[in-house]
């Protein structure tokens, strides 16, 4: 799915307004995810705490009525960039680390890890990974001179 400017928006003022009920100046929150819902038919876009607690409610516009099979595993990569884009205030937000942001479906269901907030850890995305397997592969190959 190619989102608009809009859609980003709306997404990074989500994202923000997560990040506004924990300000980094408060006393840090034992809170391990930020669990994020969307609905196709409304195009709701909804954050959770660990107890099923709603944090903040939006709708995103370009997915009211989206029938696309695909619709939640294609918006992984817009939700991220939103995210990122807010990334200077989720990354210091008061909630003790490690806590990440996840992607669910309507049965709670993880579908995506989209942000892990942590000092030590690197989260590299499945499209920059693309083909690496393969490169490995031809690697050893060349390397070792016989098939791997």
């Amino acid at each position: 799915m190619k989102a608009t400017e809009q859609t980003l928006q709306q997404i990074s003022r989500t994202i923000g307004k997560v990040a506004d009920k924990f300000p980094s100046t408060e006393e840090a929150v034992l809170l391990t995810d930020i669990h994020m819902r969307v609905n196709q038919e409304t195009g709701e876009f909804v954050a959770f705490d660990d107890d099923d607690n709603e944090i903040t409610r939006s709708v995103i516009e370009q997915w009211i009525g989206n029938t696309d099979k695909d619709f939640r595993t294609s918006i992984v990569s817009v939700i991220r960039k939103g995210i990122e884009l807010q990334k200077d205030i989720v990354d210091n937000m008061s909630i003790l680390k490690p806590y990440s942001f996840v992607l669910e479906d309507e049965d709670k269901e993880p579908i995506a890890e989209l942000y892990v907030v942590d000092d030590d850890t690197i989260i590299i995305y499945p499209e920059l990974m693309s083909g690496l397997d393969e490169e490995l592969n031809e690697f050893l190959k060349d390397l070792l001179g016989k098939d791997v």
